[in-house]
Formats: C-alpha cells, structure tokens, sequence
C-alpha cells in the first residue's frame, strides 16, 4: 500500500535541457505536453537551454521526462537532459515564461530546413492567408542559421527585424498553442517580405505573378539568378541542351557537374536509380545534394554531368522553389531545374544583393529576388550514400551549424583554420565542435574575407573566444598565415593526413591508436615534401608514419594537377627509365618530347619539381595512360573519369611493398604490356582499381603486424572515389579489420579543421594533465 502511494504521490522536479532548443519550437512543445499529462510548472529559455519546472504525480513527470525526448520538435536536437528535485509549490497551471539571459551564451542555432508539410499544405490551399506566398515558414522549418546576427534568437537579431508583423501574425506568434508560436521568421503576404523579377540591367519587369513569371522565361529558355536561403542560384530548363551549355560558357565552368533541382521523387526517379537509403536522404528536411545513378535512358541534358555518370539531385527546399517547380510544370514542362550556385568561378557564392546583380548580371538574363536580406552565405550541401550511410562531399546549408561533439571536452576553446581547398573552419567549447559552412578555395581575396567573416561571426554566435589555434603546416596558405598572426597562447601545427584521419578517430569516439590510411591529392608533409599516400598509426594527439607510396617527382608544382600528362610520363621514367619514349602504347606516340625534355631537366635540377607521395596524383597518370584526358578544368576530374570507366573485375597487377614504401612501377609496367596486348581501358581500369584496393590491404596487414592494431581509419579526398572505397572496405573486412570512414564531415578537405580541432584539443588535454 505504501509502495503505490509513493508511486502516485507528487513531486516537484527541474529540467535543464541542452541543445537545439530555442527556434524549433520547444517550448511549445513542453507548454502541449504539460498540459496533456496534467503537469503544473512551466518552461523558459536563457543562455544555456531551456529550464522546464513540472510539478505532479511522479509516474506522469517520468512520463513527461521519456516523451520530452522522445516527441521532440523535429528540428531540435536535445544533447543533454539533468533534472533536480525540489519542494513542492502547489502551483496550478502550467506556463511559458519570458527569456532570461546569462553571462555565458550555450544555445545552438538551428540550420535552416526545408519547408515542413503542414506549410507546404498550406501554401497550396487557396483559402489560407498564405495561399502561394513563398516565405511561409513556422517553427518546424524555414530559415534560421543564414537570417541570425546575434543571439539570443529573437525577431530583433534576425534579418526579419525590417517586417514588423502584423496584427495576424502577431497573434500566431504569440499563442502557445499556435505552431508559429515564436517563429522568428513568421510573415504574411501583408506583412512579410516579397519577391520581384528584375531583368538583366536590374530593372523591374511589370508582372502579376514574379514567380509565374520566372516559370515563363526558364520555359523559353533563359538563365536566371534566383534568390534563395544561402544566396543566388543560376537556374535553368535541365531539359534544354542550348540553356545548359549557355550556362557553361557563361559561368566558365567547362566541366564540373551542376546540380538538379526537380519538384518530387517521381520526377527524380525518371533520372536516376534510387534505393530506399537514397531515397530517405534526398526526402530528409535538410534537403542535401544527393549523387545519385543517372539512368542510362536520362532524358537530362549531356552537358549536365560531362563525362561522369552521376547526377546530384536535390528536391525544393524553400517554399519559392515549390512554387517555381509547380508553374514550370503547369505550363507542360518536366519540373526539373539546374540549380547550380550563384557565382562567377572560384568566388563565393552571392547573397547580397548588390553583390549578385554585380557577379551574376553578365551570366543571367534575369532575376527572381527578393527583399528578405541573407545575413550569412550558405552553399548546398552535396552527399551520397556509400555502404548503407550518408557520406558528404560538402557539409553546408541544412547541417552547419549544428555541432559534432569530440569524444571529450577541450580544456580551452579552439580555433581550427582548416585547409585551403574545400575550406571550412571550425571552433570548439567544450565538447562541441561548430564546423562552418562551405566556405570554398581560398584562392582569391573573396573568399578568404568570407573566411574571416564567418569566423568573426560564429565566435559571436556560439560566445566562443579562442586560446588555441590549430593550422595546417604548409607555411604559405593564407589561413595558415592568419593563424600565426593571430595574439593566441596556443598555436598548434598539425600535419595534413594526421588531421585526415583524427577526424575520423574524432567523430567515431574511437579509443587508443587506429592504423590510419590517408589518402588524397596534396597534403604538406612534416619532411616539407608533398604527401598523399600515406599508411600511419596514429591517435588524436600524434602519430607515425609507417610507409607511404614512393615518392615520385611533381614537375611544374600544381601544372602538374591541371596537366597529368606530365605524371603519366614521370610514372614512365620511374618504371623503365629515360628510355620510356621507345614504348609503342598510344601515350608516347602522341607525347610532346621537346616539353617532355624541359621537364625533365626541370626535374633533373630539382627545379619546381618536389617530391610527391600522392595516390591522387597516380590516379591521375593512369587516367592519362588510358587515353581518358591528358589536361583537367579541376583537381581529380581525370582519377573521377577512370573511376566511371572502370569494369568491375578480380584481376590484380604485381606490386611491391618495400619496407616503408609502396612502389607501383610494377603495376605501371603491367599496364603498359596490358595496352600493348590491345586489353581494353575499362578492363585495365578495373585492374588497376582492384589492384590499389589490395595494395592498400596488404599495407594494413603489414602495419597490423608491426603494431597488433585491427581497426583502420580511411579519409582523404581520394576515398570519394566511391569503387576504391568500397571495394577496400570489404577487402579489410575479410581481413578481420575493423573499418571506419567519415560519416559526419567529408573525408575531403572540407573535413580537415574537425581533424585539426580534435588534435589540438587532445595536445592541450595532453599538457594540462
């Protein structure tokens, strides 16, 4: 009897939440749950969370605590719940109390998401308020992220503060029970933002209806520039062949794929082939990327992925896209739509608005705008799925900021600058680590102003003020050159591939040291020669270098990248010596000599000819060999092109692994007779993939046997190459390894700061203990 008195006898308890849990809707949430479960009490935001006090019988409070969790607002992220007993009150009623704001700012800002269905079934019910107005949002989705300039998250300190609301909307965002209930971006036709179509020379086109409008000229074939969450996007018909290659000629952008937006999953199941993991990605509220099989009877225009046999996909996001799509299909067209980003070459992407009409009036023929500012730039995330999981190519717009925890607290905030190429950057407290958006190469002063703005704004934003800096230790990158000019007690170097591959170590929680192969195109090694085909044994705060691909010379530095002619012809000499030009294969029968000669004895004298480790860079010399191109537009467009023209095969070439160094002559020798024999290039492609996979493995077995480790950590740039990687993830595995690969960043440069915070975290850990 006493036991089922204390069962249901009442209690007093506080909840201290953590996590995504302002602007998602939560307290709402807590406010409906309460009241569901007769619980008194009520919940208030601050600096830290979100504090709930709930008073009532003990079984509903543990009810309340499981469905806290459980039922949560889908754009909210809890990381932690500590709750307290306290006296009991007897007060009645449950409520929602204003914010207190502490000295010290935790919360997190939410990313911006795609428009949620109970929004989208609104935006096309011609009886709402709200009927076809393309910045309906509510508290489960919309902008977020690139509208904040300050926290806390208030209307105030988001770029909506220029539409005051109106009288409607006020009464929504003021009513717990409402689902607009402080939805700092909630607007109305009659008080919120409005778009425009705008021409070429950014005069307003007189129009009833801009977005029909904008249906119109794409229909007819012109580019655009639209305005959406992130900045601008070019966009044209992706059925339209002559827009498609205008659009290239125009953005100077010869090769690399554009991405597709089309208006549902029919539409995208008619381009490519889907399974459910796919399926699921592309759906998901944050709206990604996603690189998908093009099937082989795609009615999409060729020029949209030159060369390759993917195409990024990704479905509408923001309400203006779903309007867009749904009157280019009501005036007979497929609703599929190039959305590629908004930039001339190599800049940012534009999100201001003088900025866009300035970059973009001489590459679209018009603009669909609008007057809602872009406080922070935001690119399209770009992923796929590889072994059942997500895998990034670019992590941005629907993830940043949300934070990845490290697998311990850092004793001191940490900056990490991250890498040139592929740019991000990415700060730490305490455990959680804020890796920015894309922010791109930092080649040109654009971007890099891009870079320390975004730094400037997420110190801001996450109150973070940095006593450690980590950089990579090539001595001439620009964000390398800001970190050490920075005033910090801590400035710590941390070597390319280690940083690669704690990242992995980082993001997967794994304890004490990982065989680590690393693997890309360019990476500054602690021996100042370039690195790129690297087998380690490493942990978070160091590691070992056990053997690497032997090294070979890169002739002309990075015109050796944009021309891996010349790396075909340096694997050649390596493999038979200066007599290589006597070879009867195709390479050598069209091979300039007297270029070939200059570079020879540029690299004879050591001249702009370092040494290079680089798979990447022997991907590209075999990519030569077999004819698939001897120039590139971009880094790894040849080893992307071999990797589509390899056939599936169990083949292998001889190699050598001789003590630290992994030698391919062997293997270029074995193609060279496999061209003469008249094999054909996708069967010598698949050898050559199969026989890397087994290098690699035995390289593993060999640092297995040295160090008794089994688990492998793989990252690199070159581990995008979705046949390797999966091939020798299966390969380890039979090996009785267990394999870990970037799950959360990508294994590409743009992962590189995560690395470099979590091992200047541990270094710092490491000294303070």
């Amino acid at each position: 009897m006493s036991e089922q008195h204390s069962n249901t006898s009442n209690e007093r308890q506080r909840l201290n939440v953590s996590g995504i849990v302002q602007g998602v809707g939560f307290r709402p949430f807590v406010y409906g749950l309460a009241l569901r479960l007769g619980l008194s009490g009520f919940v208030l935001n601050h600096s830290a969370g979100v504090t709930i006090e709930v008073e009532g019988e003990k079984q509903s409070i543990a009810l309340f605590q499981r469905l806290l969790a459980e039922e949560a607002p889908p754009l909210s992220r809890i990381d932690s719940i500590t709750s307290e007993p306290l006296e009991l009150s007897g007060e009645k009623g449950f409520s929602i109390h204003e914010s207190v704001q502490g000295a010290e700012r935790l919360t997190l800002i939410s990313p911006d998401t795609a428009t949620c269905p109970d929004c989208l079934k609104e935006l096309f019910d011609i009886t709402d308020r709200r009927y076809r107005y393309p910045f309906i949002n509510c508290t489960n989705c919309g902008p977020r992220f690139t509208i904040v300039e300050d926290v806390p998250y208030d209307r105030a300190k988001t770029t909506m503060k220029h539409f005051p609301m109106c009288k409607e909307c006020y009464a929504e965002y003021t009513n717990p029970a409402n689902r607009r209930f402080h939805a700092q971006p909630n607007a109305c036709p009659v008080c919120g933002p409005q778009v425009q179509m705008l021409d070429a020379a950014g005069q307003i086109v007189e129009t009833a209806d801009s977005i029909h409008e904008a249906a119109l000229q794409l229909a007819s074939g012109a580019i655009l520039a639209i305005k959406g969450l992130g900045g601008y996007h070019l966009a044209c018909d992706a059925y339209n062949f002559e827009a498609v290659s205008r659009l290239r000629e125009r953005k100077r952008r010869e090769a690399k794929p554009f991405a597709l937006m089309v208006s549902d999953f029919e539409t995208a199941a008619k381009l490519c082939v889907l399974d459910k993991d796919e399926e699921a990605l592309l759906k998901s509220y944050r709206r990604p990327v996603t690189l998908l099989q093009q099937r082989e009877d795609s009615p999409a225009a060729p020029g949209i992925a030159p060369g390759i046999q993917t195409l990024g996909l990704m479905l509408p996001y923001a309400p203006l896209h779903y309007l867009l799509l749904h009157d280019f299909a009501a005036i007979g067209r497929v609703p599929a739509l190039v959305m590629t980003s908004g930039n001339l070459s190599d800049e940012p992407i534009a999100y201001r608005d003088e900025e866009g009409f300035r970059q973009l009036s001489s590459l679209a023929d018009g603009f669909l705008t609008h007057n809602r500012p872009i406080h922070m730039r935001c690119d399209d995330p770009v992923t796929r799925i590889v072994a059942g999981d997500i895998q990034f190519f670019r992590r941005s717009r629907g993830y940043a900021p949300e934070p990845i925890n490290l697998p311990f607290e850092s004793p001191l905030p940490v900056l990490a600058v991250g890498a040139f190429l592929k740019n991000t950057f990415c700060l730490v407290k305490g455990k959680q680590a804020f890796i920015s958006h894309h922010i791109g190469d930092l080649e040109n002063l654009e971007t890099i102003t891009s870079f320390t703005e975004g730094i400037d704004h997420f110190k801001r934003l996450f109150d973070i003020e940095p006593q450690a800096v980590a950089y990579d230790l090539h001595p001439d990158f620009p964000n390398t050159r800001y970190a050490l000019a920075l005033e910090m007690p801590h400035k710590i170097g941390v070597q390319h591939h280690h940083a690669h591959i704690a990242s992995v170590i980082a993001e997967h929680g794994l304890e004490g040291k990982v065989i680590g192969v690393a693997a890309d195109g360019t990476g500054y090694g602690t021996d100042g020669k370039i690195w790129g085909g690297e087998i380690m044994v490493a942990n978070l705060s160091g590691f070992e270098r056990l053997a690497h691909l032997d090294y070979v010379p890169l002739p002309g530095g990075e015109q050796a990248v944009l021309q891996p002619w010349r790396m075909a012809a340096v694997y050649l000499q390596k493999a038979y010596g200066h007599e290589f030009t006597a070879l009867e294969i195709p390479f050598t029968r069209q091979l300039d000599l007297k270029k070939w000669e200059i570079l020879s004895k540029m690299i004879e004298r050591s001249l702009n000819s370092p040494q290079t480790s680089s798979l990447g860079r022997l991907f590209d010399a075999v990519a030569t060999l077999l004819g698939v191109r001897t120039e590139v537009i971009y880094e790894g467009q040849a080893a992307i092109e071999l990797e589509m023209l390899a056939e599936s095969t169990e083949t292998i070439y001889p190699f050598e692994i001789l003590a630290e160094r992994l030698d391919f002559s062997p293997v270029i020798r074995a193609i060279v007779e496999d061209l003469q024999k008249g094999v054909s290039s996708p069967q010598i492609a698949g050898r050559f993939h199969r026989t890397v996979t087994e290098m690699l493995a035995q390289a593993c077995v060999e640092a297995r046997n040295s160090s008794g480790l089994a688990q492998v950590a793989l990252s690199g740039g070159v581990f995008m190459n979705r046949l390797l990687l999966t091939q020798l993830m299966a390969r380890l595995e039979e090996l009785d390894f267990k394999v870990y690969i970037n799950r959360k960043v990508p294994p590409n440069d743009g992962g590189l700061s995560y690395g470099q915070a979590a091992v200047a975290a541990a270094r710092l850990k490491e000294r303070m203990i």
